[in-house]
């Protein structure tokens, strides 16, 4: 993707959640019960071919939860 592109931010948030949700050893139905959004959200975040938008909040939530700096969710990605 390219890094120019205003949804790139999407996409790396995206990824970094995947992946920092799964060193918490969750899955997406897991991380949907304690964040209360629904899982089909939580997979539209994930996704590499879906642009779903989030609010800051809601990155901020996911890093509490998560128990990382919400900058983590934010990281160049090692592609």
């Amino acid at each position: 993707m390219d890094k120019r592109d205003e949804n790139y931010i999407y996409y790396i948030f995206g990824q970094n959640l995947k992946k920092q949700r799964k060193l918490k050893g969750l899955t997406q139905e897991q991380l949907a019960d304690l964040s209360t959004y629904n899982v089909g959200f939580i997979k539209n975040l994930e996704s590499k071919k879906v642009h779903q938008t989030a609010s800051m909040g809601t990155a901020y939530k996911f890093a509490q939860i998560l128990e990382i700096h919400i900058t983590k969710l934010f990281e160049d990605l090692d592609e």
